[in-house]
């Protein structure tokens, strides 16, 4: 029995399946028209196929984790790998339709469309039947709401999942179940995604490699990370101080400025650069609104990137002596 026959529309696994259909629908189009003399169609549909980043990433953060739940490791070790070849080969392909080199390009589609075909076969033989047999309900409907986060190849989103009661709205975050954790939520402050202990938001901060300092929307400095190599100077006598006193006075007109504009919803972001000490310094302002846009106070942002400017080509491979 065809396990698929049972799957409500918009069903993760359904989505999937549905994807896999375009995608050999992609391919047959894009083989049955000449890219020479329909260029531009060509170019159309082999932009849609790229879309199958999309399948990938969904694949990768959010079917894999839940298969690691129930000790399926192989997908999170050996497809996810297989995925980056098929990137690889899809990047090679960008390149030949950029440079215009059609024999080249005619070849290397080949070899990308033979190794799609490969993996939705694994993913329709093996992939999804065994993730139906170990996820249950739950688990698919929380990971819908992720997967809506990440998006689909389609240009319309896929019907909801689980369906809706006619007239009532469902925002994916209210329906989402509480899959179980591999660490005890005591003492953790829920975030928009994840939990951390107070310590642990605190070290993150610490080892951020940037400057961050929060005003909130009162002008009044209430943060600011303790990092061992500040481009900046803090102390603690910041804290609770008003900003404006905080800057040299030939400085202290744009900042207040930035914080009148943040205000009044009509800028987001502020950005500087400028040479310190020797080093290039790139300074950004970012205004914090919450969810119904009220404005929240604002973060500074400051960097060290005289060592990024500097980078060339690529590195790919770990590089430690």
């Amino acid at each position: 029995m065809n396990p698929y026959l049972s799957l409500q529309d918009g069903h993760p696994v359904k989505v999937y399946l549905e994807e896999n259909m375009l995608i050999r629908g992609l391919i047959a189009s894009i083989n049955s028209i000449n890219i020479v003399e329909n260029f531009d169609e060509f170019e159309n549909k082999f932009n849609k196929l790229c879309l199958v980043e999309k399948h990938f990433a969904r694949k990768e953060n959010q079917l894999f984790p839940y298969l690691e739940k129930y000790g399926w490791t192989s997908p999170s070790q050996n497809m996810w790998a297989f995925h980056d070849d098929i990137r690889a080969e899809i990047k090679t392909a960008r390149a030949l339709v950029q440079e215009k080199n059609m024999s080249a390009l005619m070849q290397q589609l080949q070899v990308v469309f033979r190794n799609l075909e490969h993996i939705m076969q694994v993913e329709e033989g093996r992939l999804l039947p065994n993730a139906m047999n170990m996820l249950d309900e739950d688990d698919w409907k929380e990971m819908r709401a992720g997967d809506e986060e990440i998006g689909w190849m389609f240009d319309d989103a896929p019907a909801a999942y689980p369906p809706h009661v006619e007239g009532e709205y469902i925002h994916p975050s209210q329906d989402k179940q509480k899959r179980k954790l591999p660490f005890s939520l005591e003492n953790r402050i829920k975030l928009d995604e994840g939990y951390m202990l107070p310590e642990q938001i605190n070290w993150l901060l610490k080892f951020m490699p940037v400057d961050i300092t929060y005003v909130d929307e009162n002008d009044i400095v209430i943060f600011y990370n303790r990092g061992d190599e500040r481009v900046f100077p803090r102390s603690a006598g910041i804290i609770g101080r008003e900003v404006k006193f905080c800057h040299p006075p030939k400085s202290v007109d744009q900042v207040l400025m930035i914080l009148r504009e943040f205000k009044a919803g009509r800028r987001d972001e502020a950005e500087f650069w400028i040479t310190f000490k020797g080093k290039f310094i790139h300074i950004r302002y970012f205004a914090i609104r919450d969810d119904e846009g009220n404005y929240k106070g604002v973060i500074e942002v400051s960097q060290d990137v005289t060592h990024i400017r500097g980078l060339e080509g690529q590195q790919r491979l770990l590089d430690w002596e």
